[in-house]
């Protein structure tokens, strides 16, 4: 069955960078669109990255713009976000996704804690 397993989170200080990585299994990852989605404390979860199947196209939530990269290997079956110059506002469980149609995998998050 479809799997997507996330890895790289941690806590960082203010200004500090994190690379979270996604591995994904039990489906055709090339044929996805792969997304990273986040949910802090008390907030709904929201949009950070998203990219298309082939890689292009990259779209990103504006808080995130310019800070933020998404991108993918399709050879490993792998998307990754790359997140520098991070802010405490980005703390929050970080979710990878893939999408195609009417079908949204999950992955089981991964806790970003930025914080001095």
């Amino acid at each position: 069955q479809a799997q997507l397993v996330e890895s790289g989170g941690g806590l960082v200080q203010p200004g500090g960078s994190l690379r979270l990585s996604c591995a994904a299994s039990g489906f055709t990852f090339s044929s996805y669109v792969m997304s990273w989605y986040r949910q802090a404390a008390g907030k709904e979860r929201e949009l950070v990255a998203s990219i298309t199947s082939t890689g292009g196209g990259p779209i990103y939530t504006t808080p995130v713009k310019g800070r933020f990269t998404i991108s993918r290997d399709n050879a490993k079956n792998m998307v990754c976000l790359q997140m520098n110059s991070l802010k405490p506002e980005d703390t929050a469980v970080y979710y990878c996704t893939a999408n195609r149609g009417s079908e949204r995998y999950w992955g089981q998050g991964t806790q970003v804690t930025v914080s001095s």
